[in-house]
């Protein structure tokens, strides 16, 4: 794969998971001003249990299975490609009604625990409904999610990203149309809303499962030629031996796949009790909404960068590696924390610049909410870089290695939660949260030059560069906030919308400005892939052409 249609095949996937994800900040508005911040912890309480069963009942096979035909069809061995496929797909199956009955009957279970003796308004009762309604999901995701690591092996990406778009907007369109009604026709309660809000998760996941059942029909020709076609011997390998091989593959994606879930359960269970140790639980779940639910929405649309490249980057690097082509596998590596870094960086120093008038700009004014979203955005660095180191370590088959830097990473949270929340409130949790995947990001960026015997030297390079960029970035756009906050109330709702608009523009132009002309953008995106795009959106954009 050359360098311009791997970068092109990432930034492909990229910006449609960035889309997706944007799709999910902007509904978040409208739902807000129905739920209000108590209505999004009480979201917040379905879903992080949903999750991490997901991830159980799922056990990282989708994109083991993506792993899996990767590196079977370098080899030519398309047949037992389809073998594992056919078999995955009934372990989903299998799984999927497990989980479901498993997490719809421990519900009220999961509620009890945490609530514990927090003084909320949301009782038991609807949290358990909460989570039972959003369990049905889980009988039709895993089912959806093998065919999209189906298609991902086979460097397809199209199906994966369609219908995810697919399924995000039928998701938000029963969200909040499902909320609407029965907030302001049927006079219903900020539970009942909730709990049509989670439904939907099992409606959009219909939805999105019918789009790729209609990629495959339409590509099985394409699939079958390949197995007609086939020149290699199949391997002689019994189920269970695939599903072994399988399973290797998996159980890091699990693990990796649980680290936001499992550091969000880690909060509800400890979050309210430690709050109320500092003498701050009246305020403790509205703090918890703001710090998991309303911020963390706002945070995670830069991780999704780093989503999008990992989607891209394991059937890449398993090429590489299986191929044992080092030259390629290095300049993988490089680009993709290159292009991370190039990406993300700036996107989580301007929103922690915009923290007050963004927020205020989504949720109304708010110093709790802008304060914990000033100081959470710099951690969604470290949430993209651990995306990136884990799935580099799954391309390279040191798997183990990505599960204890996330047992670092989560004791070190634990831990933190305990003393910090005590100390620093909210943000204590915030800190307790960046502490542990800073750690984690150490350990894998440590095991990947080992085991992959990688050098970091450009990429610290090309870091420091982007760093630069990135302070005169920041110093511009506080310049601009400040001359605004001159002008008008930059937390007013609509003039914090434009507040936000205006400052990320001059932001925006002045990062893009200086990374062309200094040369920095050429040097990360390489020479071929700019000449494609100059191409193809016009001459008008001067690449340039200073030295590394």
């Amino acid at each position: 794969m050359s360098d311009s249609k791997f970068i092109r095949g990432t930034l492909i996937v990229t910006l449609g998971t960035f889309f997706i994800k944007f799709l999910g900040m902007i509904y978040v508005f409208p739902f807000y001003q129905l739920v209000g911040t108590n209505g999004g912890t009480l979201y917040t309480y379905g879903y992080v249990p949903y999750t991490i069963f997901l991830s159980i009942a799922t056990a990282g096979v989708p994109l083991a299975v993506s792993k899996f035909v990767s590196k079977y069809n370098a080899l030519g061995d398309y047949e037992t490609s389809r073998r594992m496929f056919r078999s995955g797909m009934k372990l989903m199956i299998v799984m999927g009604v497990l989980s479901f009955v498993t997490l719809y009957t421990t519900a009220p279970l999961f509620a009890k625990t945490m609530l514990s003796k927090a003084e909320g308004p949301n009782s038991v009762e609807e949290v358990a409904t909460i989570i039972r309604l959003v369990s049905f999901a889980l009988l039709v995701v895993p089912a959806a999610s093998l065919i999209r690591g189906f298609f991902q092996g086979h460097q397809s990406m199209g199906p994966t990203t369609i219908s995810q778009i697919i399924e995000q907007i039928i998701r938000i369109a029963v969200l909040l149309g499902g909320s609407y009604v029965v907030i302001k026709v049927l006079d219903g309660t900020v539970a009942m809303a909730i709990g049509v809000s989670t439904f939907a998760a099992f409606i959009s996941a219909l939805g999105a499962l019918a789009v790729l059942i209609w990629y495959w029909v339409k590509r099985k020709h394409h699939l079958d030629t390949l197995l007609v076609n086939q020149t290699v011997q199949p391997a002689n390998v019994s189920t269970p031996q695939l599903f072994k091989e399988l399973f290797a593959y998996a159980l890091p994606y699990v693990v990796v796949g649980l680290t936001i879930p499992l550091y969000q359960q880690i909060d509800t269970l400890t979050f309210n009790k430690a709050m109320a140790a500092a003498g701050q639980s009246k305020i403790a779940e509205s703090a918890l909404g703001i710090f998991t639910m309303w911020t963390h929405k706002l945070i995670m649309i830069p991780v999704s960068l780093a989503t999008a490249f990992s989607l891209t980057l394991v059937p890449a690097i398993t090429k590489s590696f299986t191929e044992q082509n080092q030259t390629v596998l290095h300049r993988q590596i490089g680009q993709t924390f290159q292009l991370n870094i190039f990406l993300t960086l700036p996107a989580v120093v301007g929103i922690s610049v915009l923290s007050y008038p963004l927020y205020a700009a989504f949720y109304g004014a708010d110093k709790l909410g802008g304060e914990i979203l000033m100081w959470y955005a710099p951690v969604a660095l470290f949430f993209a870089l651990f995306s990136i180191t884990g799935a580099i370590l799954q391309g390279i088959n040191q798997q183990r290695q990505a599960i204890i830097g996330l047992g670092i990473g989560i004791v070190l949270k634990l831990i933190g939660n305990l003393v910090l929340i005590r100390y620093f409130g909210a943000i204590g949790g915030v800190l307790a949260t960046g502490i542990g995947f800073l750690a984690s990001v150490w350990y894998t960026n440590m095991q990947i030059r080992k085991h992959a015997n990688f050098s970091f030297t450009l990429v610290y390079k090309r870091t420091f560069q982007v760093a630069i960029l990135t302070l005169v970035m920041a110093v511009a756009a506080k310049g601009t906030l400040s001359v605004l906050a001159l002008v008008w109330d930059v937390e007013s709702r609509w003039l914090a919308i434009a507040t936000v608009g205006l400052t990320a523009i001059v932001g925006a132009a002045v990062y893009m400005t200086l990374a062309i002309q200094t040369g920095v953008m050429k040097r990360i995106f390489g020479e071929e892939f700019l000449a494609k795009f100059k191409a193809k959106f016009g001459r008008k954009l001067k690449i340039g052409t200073k030295g590394a």
